[in-house]
């Protein structure tokens, strides 16, 4: 999946939606593996991570990011298509940032630097978080995947059974990482019923 297999780093995105710990989760197995991480936060992400995850866990994200962009400044490197990344994902994704990226139209450094992702044909994940789904935000998805991103929604697996939230998210995050080419060790496999 992954077209760029060299050190680059990772272009992490957070937006508005609901879903902040996902991203936590992410970042602290990225981390763990080594990856440099690069972050951008919106406005809004910023006020929702810091109610999901608090303000220790929204200091945990800024921490472990080797940069983080200011959403505003389409002036910095993922603006540009010639700055170099293994890949991107927005976690959580806002449905206003899936239209954005089905519709090709950018505000802020998030919609530029995933524009920059699909014309340079290189791996980009959007990670939804909304329920129910309108037929508006399932025509986006599908816009957004022809034009080349992946859709990687956060459902969760309950094969496992885990015993927390924390548990849940942190599954979800370590087969994100996996879905990217990475290894994470101490991640449960389903193994069939025998």
């Amino acid at each position: 999946m992954i077209k760029h297999k060299g050190q680059y780093p990772i272009l992490l995105a957070i937006t508005g939606a609901s879903g902040s710990i996902y991203s936590l989760k992410l970042i602290e197995i990225l981390k763990d593996l080594g990856q440099e991480i690069h972050l951008i936060v919106s406005r809004t992400g910023e006020q929702v991570s810091r109610i999901e995850i608090k303000e220790d866990g929204f200091q945990t994200m800024i921490r472990a990011a080797h940069k983080v962009y200011s959403p505003d400044n389409l002036a910095s490197a993922p603006a540009s298509g010639s700055s170099k990344w293994k890949a991107m994902i927005i976690i959580p994704c806002t449905m206003g940032t899936m239209a954005s990226r089905a519709h090709g139209f950018s505000q802020n450094l998030i919609h530029r630097a995933a524009d920059c992702f699909l014309k340079e044909r290189r791996t980009l994940i959007l990670v939804p978080r909304e329920t129910p789904l309108n037929r508006i935000h399932l025509q986006n998805m599908l816009l957004a995947e022809k034009a080349g991103a992946v859709i990687y929604p956060a459902m969760p697996s309950f094969y496992y059974q885990p015993g927390n939230i924390d548990e849940m998210a942190s599954f979800f995050a370590g087969r994100l990482a996996e879905f990217m080419g990475l290894e994470v060790e101490g991640l449960k496999r389903w193994h069939g019923i025998d």
